[in-house]
């Protein structure tokens, strides 16, 4: 029976301020996401964006990040985390001063692929240097609560922050909260993170590098061309060379003594139910967050400081059931408390599919604070659970790949989603006579350019295009409503059913904040 009297030596003073700058990606990047859907409708105006480029715009940056991560963990193993921190940071900072002053949609999509590929840096990097400056798992545990709840902190803040941004200055400005915090992280990382790598550490195979890109980013694109524009030969070729491609580099992995990316762990039905869990909630987050924000603005009419401080309360129900849900999995299987939270954000969906563009702001709001309460236990625990079931020595591989489920899931959600409401857009909204043709276009794609279309027309034919095209949004908005429901209750159970892992306070051996171990099979190992 083990004990934690010989527990490891206590972090100190040193290591908790450590947490502090490690907790500064976490939140910067957390802020981006809800900053750039906020930014949406000024980015429309400013650079005047087609829809697939606007959609580019919001996914380049989550497609390469989560295709880098694996990549960016291995070149961290061998320069040092601390080393690839800082090299990253810099990177993001003088990315998104690019982004900033960006003066065409192909600029700024090539400067949000840089932040992609640095931000790819940070994650994973911070916590392989939480894991190595908190031995004791205790202090680990309370150490990564804080990491992730900072993440909640960094979606409260972001609507609020960039809406005052909006408010007073261009959208460029959003992009430039990340300069700053960015510039704390170089001056104070080399005082006071330890420099960690690992000496045995596998040889970066960059073959694998480019057939996991190769394979991911033409499988977005066939999906989000298919749903916008329907099937046709180009989409259907990009979707099958990305399957193709990813068959070769499975294969190529399961050569490979160091793999990019370990398959063998899949094999666990804990791990793997865990996983597809984080992805599809993720899907959904992605879709719903970027129509949910549109909508507040363009069908609401609120301001983006308005809209904001409406988006508050659901990450604050987030920050609560994160903080809360650790607790109860120390009495409660934590399969149940993922679980119960993912039947809470099913009620949330069915609330925004049940929304209209008349009267809908309040149910929105409150739809939308369900949908992120239930997530909570997700976030809060979902990643421990997939780590907690792999072995103890492929935890680093699994945590990479735990990141890169949740980034391309979110980008997965922007892109599939994305489309598919613009699709239900595309096909309900209705043109009145008397918009010229080449406007009937724009307000015919989305519906920033029908508000922007309407603003040159007389009252009456405005009124009946505004009507028209917000009522086709929310139409879009119901669509990913029902489909974030299904999947919410589908997943709730998948992880209720399959997820044998007890309580974290069920037996002498456990240690709070840590996930007991499993075999093989995903059971408690004895």
């Amino acid at each position: 029976m083990s004990t934690i009297t010989d527990s490891p030596s206590q972090a100190g003073p040193r290591e908790w301020l450590g947490l502090a700058v490690l907790a500064l990606p976490t939140l910067l990047l957390s802020i981006d996401v809800s900053v750039l859907h906020l930014a949406v409708p000024h980015i429309s105006e400013g650079l005047n964006p087609s829809a697939s480029e606007m959609l580019w715009i919001i996914d380049i940056y989550g497609f390469l990040l989560a295709g880098f991560l694996v990549t960016m963990g291995t070149i961290g193993d061998r320069i040092g985390r601390r080393k690839l921190l800082l090299i990253g940071s810099a990177a993001f900072g003088v990315a998104s001063v690019a982004a900033a002053y960006a003066d065409d949609p192909a600029t700024l999509i090539a400067t949000r692929a840089a932040l992609g590929i640095a931000g790819a840096t940070l994650m994973p990097s911070t916590l392989a240097l939480i894991s190595n400056m908190f031995r004791d798992p205790r202090q680990r545990g309370v150490a990564i609560a804080i990491w992730v709840t900072m993440f909640s902190v960094g979606i409260a803040l972001g609507p609020v922050v960039g809406g005052a941004l909006l408010e007073f200055f261009w959208w460029g400005s959003v992009f430039l909260l990340g300069v700053p915090i960015m510039a704390l992280l170089l001056v104070a990382g080399p005082m006071l993170l330890p420099e960690h790598r690992d000496e045995e550490a596998g040889r970066l195979d960059l073959t694998s590098v480019a057939l996991s890109l190769a394979a991911i980013l033409p499988v977005i694109y066939g999906l989000k061309e298919i749903a916008k524009d329907g099937v046709s030969l180009l989409p259907v070729g990009a979707l099958a060379v990305g399957l193709l491609v990813g068959v070769v580099f499975v294969r190529r992995q399961r050569t490979l003594d160091s793999p990019l990316l370990d398959f063998g762990l899949f094999g666990n039905p804990t791990f793997r139910t865990a996983l597809v869990t984080m992805l599809l909630s993720m899907v959904v987050a992605g879709g719903t967050y970027l129509f949910v924000t549109q909508y507040l603005q363009l069908v609401g009419g609120l301001s983006p400081m308005k809209a904001g401080l409406y988006l508050l309360p659901a990450a604050f129900a987030l920050i609560v059931t994160s903080i809360l849900s650790p607790m109860a999995a120390s009495k409660i299987r934590p399969a149940y408390v993922v679980a119960v939270g993912l039947g809470v954000s099913a009620l949330g969906h069915v609330m925004l599919s049940l929304a209209d563009s008349s009267s809908g702001i309040a149910q929105v709001v409150t739809g939308f604070a369900f949908v992120f309460a239930g997530g909570g236990p997700l976030i809060a625990l979902g990643t421990d659970i997939v780590v907690g079931s792999a072995p103890p020595e492929q935890a680093g591989s699994a945590s990479a790949i735990s990141e890169t489920s949740t980034e391309l899931g979110m980008a997965l959600g922007v892109a599939t989603l994305g489309s598919v409401g613009t699709a239900v857009y595309r096909s309900g909204v209705e043109i009145p006579a008397g918009v010229p043709d080449g406007a009937g276009t724009s307000a015919g794609d989305t519906l920033a350019g029908a508000l922007e279309t309407a603003q040159g027309l007389s009252s009456e034919v405005a009124a009946a295009l505004v009507d028209s095209a917000r009522a086709a949004f929310t139409d879009g908005m119901n669509v990913i409503g029902g489909i974030g429901a299904l999947l919410a209750l589908g997943t709730a159970v998948l992880v209720a059913v399959v997820i044998k892992i007890p309580a974290t306070g069920a037996g002498e051996d456990s240690v709070d904040g840590a996930v007991p171990a499993v075999n093989a099979e995903g059971q408690p190992a004895s």
